[in-house]
């Protein structure tokens, strides 16, 4: 290789800020995971002293990933730290509401401990609400890396800037997709293949509201792409298959493509309320 090549990669790795490697900060999270569920845990604790020490040892390796961001992060490491572990009882409220509404809704679901082993919707959104908490604590990487990692196991992608609420069920999930600024309500079922995205992907829309919003009780079935920010699709609203979605949708409405009697999909979608 030239030289003058390798004295520039070289001093982009002395500029390039400090940050904790991706297999660290994955490894941390299933170790949380397995605290906050036995599900996750592959080892069964002695005693209550047994399980402190295992809480401790997660929140010094949490410490340790802060510290190599340090520099970046918008307050101390300490107050950051204390934040982050004093919300973990209401997250852990969180998924069990997420866990049961999957098991309400889906009939093939034996029970809880089924659902949080082994549905990858659950697994998605237990990664999603602990990085969105880092991410409103301005930590700087952490929250994607954690997102990307679900995203890369799970094939559903959330933003862990979303904003969503209580008992969230993505049933099946594969290719879902919940942009940075999508609000979702409580008691929301999405199935697979769902887009909640951005009309626009020009960068200086930014710091604008791009996605939509979902509210109480939608339902959304395989495939419906709904897009923009001004767009709201209204309390226990049902989304059909395969629709696409660029306006407000009321409360209470179906939304489904009107197939002719022949088996033909018309050209357009049409909106229809039953």
């Amino acid at each position: 290789m030239e030289k003058k090549f390798i004295k520039d990669l070289f001093r982009a790795h002395q500029e390039a800020p400090d940050i904790p490697e991706p297999s660290l900060v994955c490894n941390w999270l299933e170790a949380l995971l397995g605290f906050l569920f036995p599900e996750f845990s592959n080892h069964r604790y002695a005693s209550v002293r047994e399980f402190e020490q295992h809480s401790r040892e997660i929140e010094l390796e949490l410490h340790r990933i802060l510290l190599r961001l340090e520099k970046q992060l918008p307050s101390d490491i300490e107050s950051i730290e204390q934040n982050f572990i004093s919300k973990l009882p209401a997250i852990r409220l969180a998924l069990l509401k997420d866990a049961q509404a999957t098991l309400q809704g889906d009939p093939a679901a034996v029970n809880l401990t089924e659902v949080v082993r082994t549905y990858p919707g659950f697994y998605a959104i237990a990664v999603y609400r602990l990085a969105h908490l880092f991410y409103n604590l301005e930590v700087p990487l952490i929250p994607r890396i954690l997102t990307e990692y679900a995203h890369s196991k799970t094939g559903i992608d959330i933003h862990p800037g979303a904003i969503i609420g209580q008992g969230l069920c993505i049933d099946h999930g594969t290719g879902v997709v919940i942009g940075e600024t999508c609000q979702i309500g409580e008691r929301v079922k999405i199935y697979q293949g769902v887009t909640l995205g951005a009309l626009s992907v020009k960068k200086e829309m930014a710091k604008t509201k791009r996605h939509p919003t979902i509210e109480d009780g939608v339902i959304i079935y395989a495939g419906a792409t709904i897009l923009g920010g001004e767009t709201i699709i209204g309390k226990d609203a049902i989304v059909g298959g395969n629709v696409w979605i660029t306006e407000s949708v009321p409360a209470g409405a179906r939304i489904y493509y009107n197939v002719y009697k022949t088996g033909q999909i018309k050209t357009d979608s049409e909106y229809s309320k039953v």
